[in-house]
């Protein structure tokens, strides 16, 4: 018996197969791009999705050798927030708006105007931010109503492969909870906030807890993928929910970070929690009966990988972090702000910009390198911050994914930063590996998402804070803290 997670990224499609002992058999992945034909656009069209699945499950089919008859269950993930709209034929309308688009302020102005600023985050856990659901579609009726008003059915980008694969329309609470449209305690759409807003009910398919059978899989998909008809297809999670389960952070006390081209703070919670101000995103887990917090900000690793193609592209990424570990801890006094795509957490802010502050002529390129890994941990610290006096007692220790984190001089910064154990575990495709899990126990292999976790999730590494650096990079970051506030407003003017 084996379970497959598809993780439907924002640059490619993955597909991942694990054995109920919880070892990956093989991984495919199938890239794509996307479009900014504006300022502040991001957008990408849903059928690259669905040939990506098609291409990667055949794919990690025919690396592993697996007969398509061992397949008990296949799970969900990928990119949150992104909006998918059809019509009633289930045909897509317009290229999805993704997660990381910008261009929704001003529908974010209204919501709060509409609901009440405090109201929203009581009833959704979170303010109104460009990257959510809800203020895109708003966007659309403002600005495209005749495919506004041709709309019928709203999904997110996994989701739409799920309608491929299954004929069903459906959405997982962790990842429905990213569309601010849902009461977070209920778990459920909020009908105050859609009334409120003018979107109809019908427009919003049924919602699952992570390890629920939403389908199965239709002939036709069937054929497409090389997967059998009638295969169970769970509902999955959005990507951070699902890293979460992937790397085992589905109790209190353990937080998943993940240094992507984004980079993400989790924290399980065991109620609805709310942090007053909604400076932290409060979404469901994909683990029934379970909520959790996050922060996100929007260029970690992405900052390095700028920085390495704007002024250092002839040199490899282990070549410019060997050099960064002749500076020592602080970069000589060095600042980076990773405000490289505008802000989430803490500052909710898409003009937010990066920077470099205090250059002299006696920094170097490590000092400047080693400087960008520290902004990047001073702006994860930010959210951990924020959770950690939201009320949620000891964290007890961090498991750390994503590519930043293949690094070990990133991750012994990110340690000492965050004054935090930090913890590698045993896969490097947490998202996918999560969804498979997911898929996993719907499939009965284990009776709930915490046994599973507990039962295949090894530790593989561990890093402490370093004293020494722990006394720097508290100094360092108290000037971190006052760089954003006394900024913002020239910000604003360029």
């Amino acid at each position: 018996m084996v379970f497959l997670g598809i993780d439907v990224s924002t640059t490619a499609t993955k597909a991942l197969l694990m054995n109920n002992n919880g070892q990956v058999i093989a991984v495919t992945s199938t890239t794509y791009p996307f479009e900014t034909p504006h300022p502040l656009w991001s957008e990408q069209h849903p059928d690259l999705w669905w040939e990506g699945a098609q291409h990667s499950i055949r794919g990690v089919l025919a690396q592993s050798g697996v007969d398509a008859a061992q397949v008990a269950g296949v799970g969900l993930t990928g990119q949150m927030h992104g909006l998918v709209l059809l019509d009633a034929a289930g045909e897509v309308l317009r290229p999805a708006i993704l997660w990381n688009d910008q261009r929704t302020q001003a529908q974010c102005d209204e919501i709060h105007r509409r609901i009440g600023r405090q109201r929203f985050i009581q009833i959704t856990g979170n303010v109104a931010l460009t990257g959510f659901t809800a203020p895109k579609i708003l966007w659309v009726k403002e600005n495209e109503p005749g495919i506004y008003a041709r709309a019928a059915h709203i999904l997110l980008p996994k989701d739409y492969v799920r309608l491929k694969l299954t004929g069903e329309y459906a959405m997982d609470k962790a990842d429905g909870a990213g569309t601010v449209l849902m009461d977070l305690q209920k778990r459920a759409w909020s009908e105050e906030t859609l009334a409120a807003l003018d979107i109809p009910r019908a427009w919003l398919p049924p919602l699952y807890e992570g390890p629920e059978i939403t389908g199965r899989l239709t002939s036709e998909a069937a054929r497409a993928t090389g997967l059998l008809p009638g295969t169970p297809v769970m509902a999955g999670g959005g990507d951070q929910a699902a890293q979460a389960v992937g790397v085992g952070a589905v109790a209190p006390g353990i937080v998943a970070l993940t240094v992507g081209t984004s980079g993400v703070v989790f924290a399980t919670t065991p109620s609805a929690l709310i942090e007053p101000a909604g400076r932290l995103h409060a979404f469901c887990h994909a683990a029934p009966g379970r909520w959790h917090f996050m922060g996100v900000m929007l260029s970690a690793a992405g900052s390095l990988q700028w920085y390495r193609d704007t002024l250092a592209p002839e040199m490899s990424f282990d070549s410019l972090l060997k050099e960064a570990e002749e500076s020592p801890a602080g970069s000589g006094g060095l600042q980076f702000l990773p405000y490289l795509s505008g802000e989430r957490t803490p500052h909710p802010d898409p003009l937010a910009r990066g920077a470099f502050i205090g250059l002299t002529v006696r920094h170097t390129r490590a000092h400047m390198t080693r400087a960008v890994l520290e902004g990047v941990a001073f702006g994860l610290k930010d959210s951990f911050t924020l959770i950690q006096n939201a009320g949620l007692g000891a964290i007890t220790q961090v498991r750390a994914s994503g590519g930043g984190t293949k690094s070990a001089l990133w991750r012994q910064i990110l340690a000492s930063v965050l004054e935090a154990e930090l913890a590698t575990v045993n896969t490097t495709e947490a998202a996918a590996y999560g969804a498979a899990l997911l898929a996993g126990v719907g499939a009965g292999a284990w009776p709930d998402v915490e046994t599973a976790c507990s039962a295949i999730i090894q530790i593989t590494g561990r890093l402490r804070p370093e004293p020494a650096q722990v006394e720097q990079y508290r100094r360092s970051y108290r000037v971190y803290r006052e760089l954003y506030p006394a900024l913002k407003a020239s910000f604003e003017k360029m």
